[in-house]
């Protein structure tokens, strides 16, 4: 009975060794499933992430080509901007640029409760509406309605979760993804200045419209399929649909604790991001325009157009991997010193002594656009990361939210009001009719890197008081 007993044990045994081994095996090869999941998933996570910043937001870092366009059927009379100032047109722009921000905390939040899947699908689908729409439109507001409004909401909708997904998916090199990612939006710059520059002067701006959107929308649809949280993320936000209402939950906006909005470094960064923001897109939307008061052709302003994006992509992916050698915080100060340090030396220059030398003002305009690509492109690379430096990981999830929203609404403001200082209200004026345009840009630039400066203080001094205690 004992051997009985006893054989019968040893095979409980080897039954339960077995039955471990076999539990092993599977979990090995699960891990090397995941593994190599996740292996093949990244490079396609940076590609899909990269095509979202190249097709709609590459299509508004070319807004240029539409503005130096429709500022040149305002001087004639039975179209859409007849009479149309500058102020009036770039309007259109600013409120794309702007929503594209203005509304991020909402994509994030909608993507958090669906899927990024589903919040860039529609994003796409809305895209080549609101093109089609844009190209049947017969007056200024509608295009306002449509080209700024509609595509503005279309491109946060597939712009914030190609920022807010990839990073999970990145323990290593995940500066350095971001930087390839971001540069999407200058190479999509890059690629789209000349070609809607050839397609307005050969199909007309309305076909152009809708052949861009169409194209556009295609690519968003298509990115959207690859994008989606890391499974540990998408498991935490499955989690937290249990509380609270649906409504509740889409308008979800995180802001900052009383703590952080009363310090001063909060003001001073807050400043910093208003100030820079309402200036940063005046040279991107009227690089075009300008070169053409110096004597360039349309196709000639659609390349410096080019240039100023392909500078945007280099800048991002060269100081951002800088930045990670010699600090985000040290870094961001430095690129928002030289993006003013362009706009007050160079652009200010240049259009003031245009109507009298117009070599050295080419020069000095050719300069401009290659250190304001470099650098003003960079300092929105390092923004978050400079936030974090500033507020810590505990608070920079709430803090960045509140400054993408104060971003858009001071970019909303600023562009429109330098327009409205081009004299004359006539883009085709003269250079020296910038010079109030430039002068405004510089100063706010100037403004804002006073503003990064206070706040580069305050965390030397906050990090000296935590060094004393």
């Amino acid at each position: 009975m004992r051997q009985v007993q006893t054989r019968m044990a040893a095979l409980n045994r080897q039954d339960l060794e077995q039955l471990d081994l076999q539990h092993d095996t599977q979990e090995n090869q699960d891990d090397c499933n995941n593994a190599l999941h996740s292996k093949w998933r990244r490079p396609l996570i940076i590609i899909a992430a990269f095509m979202l910043n190249f097709s709609g937001c590459g299509l508004l870092f070319s807004w240029g080509i539409y503005q130096a366009h429709y500022e040149e059927m305002s001087k004639s009379s039975n179209n859409p901007f007849s009479k149309a100032t500058s102020a009036d047109i770039t309007l259109i722009g600013s409120i794309a640029a702007s929503l594209t921000k203005l509304c991020a905390p909402l994509a994030v939040a909608w993507s958090k409760e669906f899927t990024p899947r589903a919040v860039i699908l529609t994003g796409g689908i809305l895209y080549g509406v609101a093109s089609v729409l844009a190209s049947f439109s017969k007056d200024l507001w509608q295009f306002q309605l449509t080209q700024g409004l509609l595509i503005g909401i279309a491109t946060c909708l597939s712009f914030m979760p190609s920022m807010a997904v990839p990073p999970a998916w990145f323990n290593k090199n995940r500066a350095l993804s971001m930087g390839v990612i971001s540069s999407g939006t200058g190479i999509g710059g890059l690629v789209w200045s000349p070609i809607l520059s050839i397609c307005i002067r050969d199909l007309g701006y309305r076909d152009t419209l809708r052949l861009t959107g169409c194209v556009c929308s295609v690519l968003i649809c298509i990115s959207a399929l690859a994008l989606d949280w890391e499974p540990e993320m998408a498991g935490k936000f499955h989690a937290e649909r249990s509380k609270g209402t649906l409504l509740s939950r889409l308008l979800y906006i995180q802001f900052p604790s009383k703590r952080v909005a009363f310090s001063r470094k909060f003001a001073a960064q807050s400043l910093n991001a208003a100030l820079q923001s309402a200036a940063y897109y005046t040279p991107v939307f009227y690089i075009a325009s300008y070169s053409k008061s110096l004597g360039y052709s349309d196709f000639q302003g659609s390349n410096f157009t080019s240039l100023s994006n392909a500078c945007n992509a280099m800048g991002k992916i060269v100081v951002g991997f800088i930045a990670d050698r010699i600090g985000r915080l040290d870094s961001f100060c430095i690129t928002t010193l030289l993006s003013s340090v362009s706009t007050a030396g160079l652009w200010v220059p240049s259009s003031a002594i245009g109507n009298y030398n117009i070599l050295l003002s080419r020069g000095l305009f050719i300069g401009f656009t290659v250190i304001y690509g470099l650098f003003a492109s960079a300092y929105i690379g390092l923004f978050s990361p400079a936030l974090f430096e500033i507020f810590g990981a505990k608070d920079q999830p709430r803090v960045v939210g509140f400054m993408y929203m104060l971003q858009g609404a001071a970019g909303l403001i600023g562009t429109p009001v330098a327009g409205a200082l081009i004299r004359g209200q006539d883009a085709a004026s003269p250079p020296g009719n910038y010079l109030h345009m430039a002068i405004f840009t510089g100063a706010l630039m100037i403004a804002s890197v006073m503003c990064v400066l206070w706040a580069w203080m305050e965390v030397l001094q906050e990090r000296r008081n935590k060094s004393v205690e």
